[in-house]
C-alpha cells in the first residue's frame, strides 16, 4: 500500500480507502470479510457516513481490537429518522446520531465531517447556527481528531474552506465531474446524459478548488470515484468507451491535495480488484485516450435539459429521471441517499397521467411515460 499525508493534519492515509455505504444492510459475515480484506491490503481509512446503528456496530465489531489501526471518517448531520436517511442541522438530532457513532467507535473519531454542504442553504445551516460551534467543541474536547466536511459543489466548498474551520474534505472527483461546468451540479450528472457537449476541459472552478486545497493544506478524500459506477459501464459513460476502475482511481489520485479514494467495495473480491491498482503498469492506468473521445449521441437518454416541462401534474421530470438512472445501477439496494432525495420530491413517477405532452417536447425522444412507470415501480411511489 502507498500512503499520503492528509493535508496538514499530520495523518497519513492509504491511497485506497474503504467507503462503507454499500455494507449497509449486508450480513455481518460479509461486512467482516470485506473489512478483513481491506485491512490485510493496507487500507487504513474508512468512511462511515451511514447513520444506521446496525451497520456502524457491524463495522466496529469487525474491526475489534484493530480499531486503533484505522482512521474513521464519521459525519455530523447524517441522521436516520424512522429508518429514513436524512440530513439534519437540528443540533439535538445531529448530536444524538454523532455521539452514538462516537460511542460505537470507542469514544473517538479521527475525522469529524460536517455532512453534505452543497448549497447556500446548507452553508447557512452550518455556519449561521450553533452547528459549527458544536463541531469545534468536539475537537476541543478531543472527541474528534480533525474537522472536515463533505461536498459536491466546488463553489460552496471554497466558501467553507474560507471560514478556516476545516482541515480536510470529502469531495466528489472523477473525470466526468471535472469536465462539467461548475454551474452544473455533479449529482445531476449521474444520469445517462452527462453534459458531454459542454465537457471540453477541466472546469476552472474545480481546478481552483484543488489548488486552494493544496495551497492551504486541506487534504481531500474522494467519493464518487467511479461516478456511481457509470464511468465503468459502456451504456452509461459519456466517453466512447468505459474507463476501468484503476483508471478512475489514477485520475482522482492525480488531483492536487488528494490523499485517498474511498471506494464503495462490498465484498473481498471488490477490495482485491481495487488493490490491483497498486500493481498495474502505467500504460494500463492511462485514462487520456478515453477522455479524448466523448459520446454526444443522446437519443433516448435524458440529459436534464427540462425541455419537457411544464408537466400538468407538476412532476419534476428531470429530477425523477436523474434518481431513476442512479437507482437502476443497483435496483436490489438503491442507495438510501437517492431514495431519500426521490421521496422528497413534491410529485413522483406514480403521479404521471400519461398525457404525453413531455414526450412531444423532448428533443432526445426519451420515453418519459415509460420511465415514470419504472420510477414508481423501483421506488414504490
Amino acid at each position: 500500500m502507498r500512503y499520503r499525508e492528509v493535508g496538514r493534519t499530520g495523518k497519513k492515509a492509504s491511497v485506497i480507502g474503504l467507503g462503507c455505504e454499500h455494507l449497509d444492510g449486508k450480513p455481518y459475515a460479509q461486512v467482516k470479510e470485506t473489512i478483513d480484506a481491506a485491512l490485510a491490503g493496507g487500507v487504513n481509512i474508512l468512511d462511515v457516513f451511514m447513520p444506521g446503528r446496525e451497520v456502524r456496530e457491524n463495522i466496529a465489531r469487525a474491526l475489534g481490537e484493530r480499531r486503533k489501526d484505522v482512521m474513521i471518517q464519521a459525519h455530523i448531520g447524517s441522521t436516520d429518522l424512522a429508518k429514513q436517511y436524512d440530513i439534519s442541522r437540528d443540533l439535538p438530532t445531529a448530536k444524538r446520531y454523532f455521539e452514538d457513532a462516537l460511542r460505537i467507535f470507542g469514544g473517538y473519531v479521527d475525522f469529524g465531517m460536517m455532512f453534505f454542504i452543497d448549497s447556500e442553504e446548507d452553508y447557512k445551516g452550518v455556519f449561521e447556527t450553533g452547528f459549527a460551534d458544536y463541531v469545534r467543541s468536539l475537537k476541543e474536547k478531543g472527541d474528534i481528531g480533525h474537522i472536515g466536511f463533505s461536498s459536491h459543489n466546488p463553489v460552496t466548498a471554497m466558501k467553507v474552506i474560507e471560514t478556516g474551520l476545516p482541515e480536510m474534505m470529502l469531495f466528489s472527483i472523477n473525470p466526468a465531474f471535472d469536465l462539467c461546468p461548475a454551474e452544473l451540479h455533479v449529482l445531476d450528472q449521474l444520469s445517462d446524459g452527462f453534459a458531454a457537449d459542454r465537457m471540453t476541459a477541466i472546469d476552472p472552478t474545480r481546478a481552483e478548488l484543488y489548488r486552494m486545497c493544496a495551497g492551504r493544506g486541506i487534504g481531500i478524500t474522494v467519493m464518487k470515484t467511479l461516478g456511481a459506477g457509470k464511468l465503468i459501464r459502456a451504456e452509461h459513460t459519456p466517453f466512447a468507451k468505459p474507463l476501468t476502475v484503476p483508471q478512475c482511481i489514477h485520475y482522482a489520485l492525480g488531483r492536487p491535495a488528494v490523499a485517498s479514494v474511498m471506494l464503495g467495495c462490498q465484498t473481498a473480491a471488490e477490495v482485491a480488484e481495487a488493490l490491483r491498482y497498486l500493481e498495474l503498469p502505467e500504460a494500463e492506468l492511462d485514462y487520456l485516450p478515453v477522455l479524448s473521445t466523448l459520446q454526444q449521441n443522446f437519443t433516448g437518454n435524458c440529459v436534464y435539459c427540462s425541455h419537457c416541462q411544464p408537466c400538468p401534474q407538476g412532476i419534476d421530470i428531470a429530477a425523477v429521471n436523474r434518481y431513476l438512472d442512479i437507482a437502476k445501477l443497483d435496483q436490489e439496494q438503491v442507495p438510501p441517499s437517492i431514495r431519500s432525495h426521490y421521496e422528497g420530491l413534491a410529485m413522483h413517477g406514480s403521479d404521471c397521467i400519461g398525457c404525453g405532452s413531455c414526450e412531444a417536447r423532448c428533443p432526445f425522444s426519451v420515453p418519459v411515460i415509460e420511465r415514470m412507470g419504472e420510477a414508481a415501480r423501483i421506488f414504490g411511489v
